[in-house]
């Protein structure tokens, strides 16, 4: 059953082929069987099959089409009942009260929790070895990374191990990932997903998404998760359309921006190749390539990292042992008690950017470093709407290299964070973009191609996608050696 998607599994499911029930126990062995990958944090196999029962008995020709669909969801994303950890130690007994906003919309049309997985401490990572449970391994190749925050989802999905799974992304988290496990990855605008009941990282960023095997399947996931939600100050007032009823349009006279920035110095030479294989798939669909400039791309790394902090420093501050989480068994006084707590609770790379954020908030730094950010912000928005006066869609690669070996970067924060080069853009600007597995390099790792549209047109993007994906096979490629 796993080699089917998630639309055959709906077929499936709706037909009588196999029940809701027979699908959980399907993955939940898979998921038992592959525990080498680590991509789970948390499996409640109790839980997973009494959802699934609840969704037999819901079953008709009335029922919501995603009735009865194991869906994996990102350790970020409250689940009333479970553990919600954020892959840190000092949530790691904390039990949801409440369910996200996306848990709830997923819950609403019958989908059936698979389990939480596996991330990068509190999304902060490029490679999923930040996560107190363990470095996720990539199902391509054990010895190499998945790729982060969101890499045990991605993980999940390349493995088969779950059919669809959920995503944030601040600066590359869904996208990167996707393209070093070879799965499709999609980063909605922001303020198209809410944030509600998702933890936060840096709230200006942060987004959530579907990661799935195709196009097809996130644009299912997708129609569940979108829409406005007023529990959610920065959720977007506006009607989401069916994202399904977009895919299958021609994409004839299509203007394609390529980023001159984005093929220079730095992306490895097997990545490019693959890119513009793929480009010549567009080219025979009738679309255009069009050069476009993005000039302050450069910068968005440097933006990044003094905004992300910034605004990780405020949102952590909440955890220091007193409401909820670890707290520190050994301590004089009440402040020795946060700095015991936040000292055992937090992981190097979540101390690591506290401490640059804090410091960029500081008076006499405020202006010099968080100020000057923030326009250069306005700056690299400004340079996507420029291109897109030129163009429909922009593509590119979505990272520089292929995955990287476990412990290859660990001890080299800048060149870990030069991982998300050409996705943290798209994050500044608030655009939504999405990563389609494009081929493999020499070493049989997957390649990613990056679309990134116009704000809140999602529909273009997926249906740009989808039309890629009709005419190439790569997003059904499975890792050797996953049965």
């Amino acid at each position: 059953m796993h080699t089917k998607s998630l639309t055959q599994l709906v077929e499936g499911l709706r037909s009588g082929e196999f029940s809701a029930v027979e699908l959980a126990q399907w993955y939940l062995d898979r998921i038992e069987r592959h525990a080498n990958l680590n991509a789970f944090i948390t499996v409640d196999r109790e839980l997973t099959l009494a959802q699934a029962r609840a969704a037999d008995q819901r079953a008709s020709q009335d029922a919501p089409p995603l009735n009865g669909i194991p869906v994996a969801h990102k350790d970020i994303f409250c689940a009333e009942g479970m553990l919600t950890t954020c892959g840190s130690r000092i949530l790691g007994n904390f039990t949801a009260p409440y369910d996200a906003t996306v848990i709830e919309r997923f819950k609403a049309v019958g989908t059936v929790i698979l389990g939480k997985t596996n991330m990068d401490e509190f999304a902060m990572g490029s490679s999923n070895e930040t996560s107190y449970y363990g470095p996720v391994r990539n199902p391509w190749n054990p010895e190499l990374v998945p790729g982060g925050s969101s890499g045990g989802s991605a993980a999940a999905v390349a493995a088969r191990l779950a059919p669809a799974a959920t995503g944030t992304d601040t600066g590359g988290s869904i996208r990167q990932p996707a393209a070093f496990c070879g799965v499709t990855g999609l980063k909605p605008s922001y303020g198209r997903v809410s944030r509600y009941g998702m933890v936060a990282f840096a709230s200006s960023l942060d987004q959530g998404g579907p990661i799935t095997r195709s196009v097809a399947d996130a644009a299912l996931l997708l129609d569940v998760m979108a829409g406005f939600d007023p529990r959610d100050s920065t959720s977007v007032e506006q009607e989401a359309p069916e994202f399904t009823a977009a895919l299958g349009q021609e994409l004839s006279g299509l203007r394609i921006g390529l980023p001159r920035q984005y093929f220079g110095e730095g992306l490895d030479a097997a990545v490019q190749e693959t890119v513009r294989e793929a480009l010549k798939v567009y080219e025979g669909l009738g679309a255009k390539l069009v050069d476009v400039d993005l000039p302050n791309s450069e910068l968005c790394v440097p933006c990044y990292y003094v905004l992300a902090p910034s605004e990780a420093s405020s949102n952590l501050s909440r955890f220091d042992g007193v409401r909820y989480g670890h707290r520190a068994e050994h301590y004089d006084d009440l402040m020795d008690m946060y700095m015991r707590t936040r000292s055992e609770g937090f992981g190097a790379e979540v101390k690591r950017r506290i401490m640059i954020g804090t410091y960029a908030l500081s008076a006499g730094y405020y202006d010099a470093y968080y100020v000057k950010a923030q326009k250069l912000r306005r700056l690299i928005a400004d340079d996507f709407d420029r291109a897109f006066e030129q163009c429909d869609v922009l593509m590119g690669p979505t990272t520089p290299s292929t995955a990287f070996a476990l412990g290859a970067k660990s001890d080299d924060p800048v060149a870990m964070y030069l991982n998300d080069i050409y996705t943290i853009s798209v994050n500044l600007a608030g655009l939504p973009a999405l990563s389609l597995p494009a081929g493999f390099d020499a070493r049989g790792m997957p390649v990613g191609l990056q679309v990134i549209g116009r704000y809140f047109d999602e529909s273009r993007l997926l249906n740009v996608g989808y039309r890629y994906q009709q005419e190439t096979d790569w997003h059904d490629r499975m890792p050797a050696g996953i049965e």
